[in-house]
């Protein structure tokens, strides 16, 4: 299969060169760096897929941090790995940088974590045929870590980060933050001594880039009533119960508040009876009820997303208004909690998707476009987007993130290594 397999990239990469018209004779040659490189790349890819890093397994992401420690460290890359405060309750983020005084200050983010933890089955990184590869977290993100790697191998093989400023900074807990303010206060700081952020998060297509990401944030509904006999649901003296409470504010949410664009707003868990209880870590609750009982408690946790702070203000005035109106002898609370910003469509975005486009059309890869904000989820990226010019999405293509099945497109990767590439080296030029 793997013979197949280069035969493969071979052709491709043949092809790659019949079209690129308008490439500098530099361009030529990372293209070659590339490609020479590429069945290492493809090793490296293989071997960081093969440990077991989600978020709660701090061995594994620490793990994964040394491989990429080995691999930048020899191409000059000063490394360091940054254990997060006890109570942030995971493991750490790893560092990669070299300075210099030319060009544009680069800013490349990626993370190490995946979904899948060390109880879930286990998935190594396997050739599905000659085009797909399958792995934990193969496609969000390891591929994009390595892709970034490689394209960073190539500019230093061929001297284009002489004197030039690239950090990489890959989080080992964007799957799941334990406390955001504080896991990424070093992130934000280090980012803007910077002039562009770069995510290589998953890509949308070979023909899309990132230039906006809603943001995500948490709310908690406890709504409570008076426990009763249910022969007497409904009456004056009994009221509706917290199980209706509850009920009929998601109701009023989905009939308020769906349809407005880029505004999501899940309910993910729900628990209700005479008594419950919850654990915040763990995400697992108990309720303890009869048929014959009118709720006394109920408690819902969800999400809600959105593309800037002032449509995530309006949406919560919204929800909590609809709380505030209870129904006879019931009671309701909602809480909000921040998580990821937006990162909004920036004139700056627009203008970094732009040159991304020119290059792909320079290598006769087609036109990129701006994606669709309201299809991203929130990434780290949003956590700079105020201070830097962004473009994410820069990442590996593929199917099926945070399932079991997870693909990579092996037939796409090695054009998206070389246009991340020449990318690098134009915006540092």
């Amino acid at each position: 299969m793997k013979k197949s397999v280069s035969i493969l990239c071979f052709l491709i990469c043949l092809s790659t060169h019949a079209f690129a018209q308008k490439l500098s004779r530099e361009e030529e040659k990372l293209i070659a760096e590339v490609e020479k490189n590429y069945a290492s790349t493809v090793a490296l890819l293989e071997e960081v897929t093969n440990i077991n890093s989600g978020s709660l397994n701090s061995e594994g992401v620490k793990a994964v941090a040394d491989v990429f420690a080995r691999e930048f460290e020899k191409i000059g890359f000063e490394t360091e790995w940054l254990v997060l405060p006890a109570e942030v309750k995971r493991s750490g983020h790893f560092i990669a940088s070299r300075k210099g005084s030319k060009g544009k200050k680069i800013f490349i983010i990626g993370h190490l974590d995946t979904v899948f933890e060390k109880d879930m089955p286990f998935s190594p990184f396997t050739y599905l045929n000659d085009s797909t590869a399958t792995g934990q977290g193969v496609n969000d993100m390891k591929g994009g870590d390595v892709m970034a790697f490689a394209s960073l191998k190539a500019l230093h093989d061929l001297g284009y980060l002489k004197d030039r400023t690239v950090t990489v900074y890959f989080t080992g807990d964007e799957e799941s933050s334990g406390n955001e303010e504080l896991s990424r206060k070093d992130f934000i700081a280090r980012a803007k001594e910077h002039d562009v952020a770069l995510g290589y998060e998953t890509t949308q297509s070979f023909g899309i880039t990132t230039v906006a990401r809603r943001g995500s944030s948490g709310w908690q509904l406890r709504t409570s009533g008076r426990q009763s006999h249910s022969s007497g649901v409904f009456r004056e003296s009994v009221g509706y119960g917290a199980i209706y409470e509850a009920a009929r504010i998601l109701t009023e949410f989905q009939e308020e508040l769906a349809g407005e664009q880029y505004l999501t707003f899940n309910p993910g868990q729900i628990i209700g009876g005479s008594d419950i209880s919850y654990d915040a870590e763990t995400g697992k609750g108990e309720a303890l009820g009869k048929t014959n009982i009118v709720a006394r408690e109920a408690f819902v946790t969800g999400d809600l997303r959105f593309l800037g702070e002032d449509q995530k203000a309006a949406a919560r005035l919204k929800m909590q208004a609809i709380v505030d109106r209870h129904l006879n002898k019931t009671d309701a609370e909602i809480i909000f909690n921040d998580g990821l910003p937006s990162m909004v469509p920036t004139e700056a975005n627009l203008a970094l998707a732009e040159i991304l486009s020119e290059l792909s059309l320079d290598m006769g890869l087609g036109e990129v476009k701006p994606g669709d904000p309201g299809s991203r989820g929130a990434g780290d990226i949003s956590f700079v987007a105020d201070y830097l010019d962004c473009l994410d999405g820069l990442g590996a293509s593929g199917s099926g993130a945070h399932a079991p099945g997870e693909t990579i497109n092996m037939k796409e990767y090695p054009e998206l290594i070389k246009r991340s590439t020449l990318f690098l080296y134009r915006l540092t030029r």
